[in-house]
């Protein structure tokens, strides 16, 4: 049903794009905003991976430089039974982090230097086993498709307000039509937009559990990176909200106007998912069950989080 609920919510998504082509050139504009579609979409197959991850200054690891970082992903991406990805820090002081890529083979696994300071191994376990489920489930393509045609949606959505305010006579929008046009699409593609990324974000929460072993243990890091969020800004996500729906954690502030939509599902409701699934696999439900040893330094950066 998930994957059913996706695959209506993007073809809402690209019906709209092509109804508000529809509502500013009729049959030949429809026809150039499902081409500009197609183009956004094939640049961003290819390109969208190195994109953000330069938008947030991340710099790539390995098991010279970051071996105990490497290992966990690299145990965790073997019980998901998924290739090796690469692997960039991000230095920022919020804990938080995302996958990327467009497939599995071309996979990146991205965690900010604030992740590796507050949470213990359980709990980064959690969360890298979440980003690797994004992955497994190929959501980071997805995601990137919604993102660009939302982009394109306001785009066209503008042109029409500059193009199409005259033409009301001629089968056009008109001044009236095309300024609701520039408001209203956007905002509808920002809705459909965020009912993907939601039900994304449930589904790699139960999967990822399941691969780090703990639900318990992603249910006490998300509680974990949900606080500090509020109190530690991410400066690069502030700069670039419609990134947002990436991270396992809605990175911005809601300083300003951030919060009034939020690509996440509300972090209770994820946890008292992860509660139950904890029960249904005979585990505890108590955040005590993650036993995290404090940060992640010392005896159990040597251990795998298993044992």
């Amino acid at each position: 049903m998930s994957y059913f609920r996706t695959a209506m919510l993007l073809a809402g998504m690209t019906a709209l794009f092509m109804g508000v082509g529809y509502l500013i050139g009729g049959a030949t504009g429809a026809t150039l905003a499902l081409v500009v579609a197609a183009c956004t979409n094939l640049f961003a197959y290819w390109n969208s991976d190195r994109m953000v991850l330069s938008m947030y200054g991340a710099q790539p690891v390995d098991a010279r430089n970051a071996p105990d970082l490497h290992r966990l992903v690299a145990e965790l991406a073997a019980r998901a039974n998924l290739p090796m990805p690469a692997v960039y820090l991000m230095d920022n002081p919020q804990p938080n982090a995302f996958a990327t890529g467009r497939n599995p083979q071309n996979a990146a696994v991205a965690v900010t230097t604030g992740l590796m300071q507050q949470l213990s191994r359980e709990e980064l376990a959690g969360v890298i086993a979440h980003e690797l489920a994004h992955v497994k489930n190929h959501d980071t393509l997805l995601m990137t498709i919604t993102a660009t045609i939302a982009g394109a949606i306001s785009m066209v959505a503008q042109f029409g307000m500059f193009f199409g305010g005259n033409r009301n006579n001629n089968g056009g929008p008109g001044m009236i039509g095309s300024i609701a046009l520039m408001i209203l699409a956007p905002l509808a593609a920002m809705l459909v937009q965020m009912a993907i990324s939601r039900t994304r974000e449930y589904a790699a929460d139960d999967m990822g559990a399941r691969i780090c072993g703990n639900p318990m243990w992603l249910a006490s890091a998300l509680a974990k990176i949900e606080n500090a969020s509020h109190q530690i800004p991410n400066e690069d996500a502030e700069r670039s909200p419609a990134t947002a729906h990436m991270f396992i954690i809605n990175p911005l502030s809601g300083r300003a106007m951030d919060n009034l939509f939020t690509t996440h599902p509300s972090t209770q409701n994820r946890i008292a998912a992860l509660q139950q699934l904890a029960g249904q696999l005979g585990g505890s439900t108590t955040a005590r069950a993650a036993v995290p040893r404090g940060p992640w330094t010392g005896a159990s950066r040597s251990r795998g989080p298993w044992g």
